[in-house]
């Protein structure tokens, strides 16, 4: 998923792939608290506690619902939710912005991402994935009024907003268009709209989220990038949680949880 000072190509191949470890303050990308069924601190794993990192600014997968006095809710949050009670653990979650979450995990501080991570061949070198839970396409976002973009080669030369460490960065990139980092999609759709950008690259599940909640009509998805990505849990390399998460998912698959949480958000089922 969808993702953020100038962008130079080579920093944010590095940076994908070789996320270096931070220190816990706010600095490092930690901008919450625990919204958590369980106290502060308490072990995980073994301890019945499963850490969870999210961004908590990306609707609707993972986001703080003001009409519920801020909760933390969304698609990614009720699946590893439920993923969560079929292990029989109770699930921690910590708010982390989108370029500091890998550095998190290496680092310890939470056992598996859950924020609509796509599965790439650069993430599978570092990270363990779990059976996948969401496939989507991308989405090319541009102002309502701008008939310059109608296809990926139309970003050649063009200035896109995404999060530097994202896929979609990536794929701007690729497509020869030039980069801003921004800390998440509602920060690339402000940049968007005050014409500081032509672009934004992401999930066509985050945009067509966007335009239904908002009506937001100063902006439009002006086309899609015809590529298939699927989305999975991010977890330490050989952790052991790895294959008890997707023991819960293939479970929550039979049991018909999984298609009942996309129906609740997306009005269709995007696990498969």
């Amino acid at each position: 998923m969808l993702r953020r000072s100038p962008f130079v190509l080579l920093a944010a191949a590095a940076a994908l792939a070789l996320s270096a470890c931070s220190g816990g303050s706010p600095a490092d990308g930690i901008v919450g608290g625990s919204s958590s069924a369980a106290p502060s601190g308490s072990a995980s794993g073994t301890g019945g506690v499963l850490r969870v990192a999210s961004e908590g600014t990306y609707s609707p997968f993972t986001y703080h619902d003001q009409k519920d006095g801020g909760k933390l809710t969304g698609y990614d949050v009720d699946v590893i939710t439920a993923v969560g009670q079929k292990m029989g653990m109770q699930v921690e979650f910590t708010d982390v912005t989108w370029d500091a979450i890998f550095a998190g995990l290496e680092a310890g501080r939470y056992d598996v991402i859950a924020n609509q991570v796509t599965v790439n061949p650069e993430r599978q070198a570092l990270y363990d994935f779990s059976t996948p839970y969401t496939t989507s396409t991308g989405a090319i976002i541009t102002r309502a009024d701008d008939t310059s973009i109608t296809s990926l080669q139309s970003l050649a030369g063009k200035t896109t907003a995404q999060s530097s460490t994202s896929n979609w960065a990536q794929v701007a990139s690729g497509a020869g268009a030039e980069v801003e980092a921004v800390e998440g999609f509602t920060q690339a759709v402000t940049l968007l709209k005050q014409g500081r950008v032509d672009a934004t690259v992401n999930d066509d599940l985050a945009a067509l989220d966007y335009l239904k909640t908002t009506g937001d009509t100063s902006v439009k998805i002006a086309a899609k990038t015809d590529d298939t990505s699927e989305q999975a849990f991010a977890l330490g390399k050989g952790s052991e949680l790895t294959p008890k998460v997707d023991e819960a998912l293939a479970e929550l698959e039979a049991d018909g949880t999984l298609a009942q949480i996309s129906q609740k958000y997306f009005g269709e089922d995007v696990s498969r």
